[in-house]
């Protein structure tokens, strides 16, 4: 639920290349069932961690969702779904 300028600060920060979704008023988060209400160490809802596989028609085709910040898909883990998609 970052500004656009937050997400683009970010970007840079980290040497990213691709763009990143800048949505502050959370309508995108909500849309795929993302918002961690109060969730920020502020009390700011924010987006809960999730990991998509998107086909090129923009079917999701694989999700992983958590409540947990330190539990996210590992990239073996993202390969395996990958690979059960074909």
């Amino acid at each position: 639920m970052d500004t656009p300028n937050e997400s683009a600060m970010l970007c840079r920060k980290a040497g990213y290349t691709f763009t990143f979704l800048s949505d502050p008023k959370g309508e995108v988060i909500r849309r795929y069932d993302l918002l961690h209400r109060a969730g920020s160490p502020d009390g700011k809802d924010i987006a809960r961690p999730a990991e998509f596989l998107v086909d090129a028609s923009g079917e999701v085709r694989w999700r992983n969702l958590t409540e947990d910040l330190r539990k996210r898909a590992t990239p073996d883990d993202v390969l395996k779904a990958a690979q059960l998609l074909h």
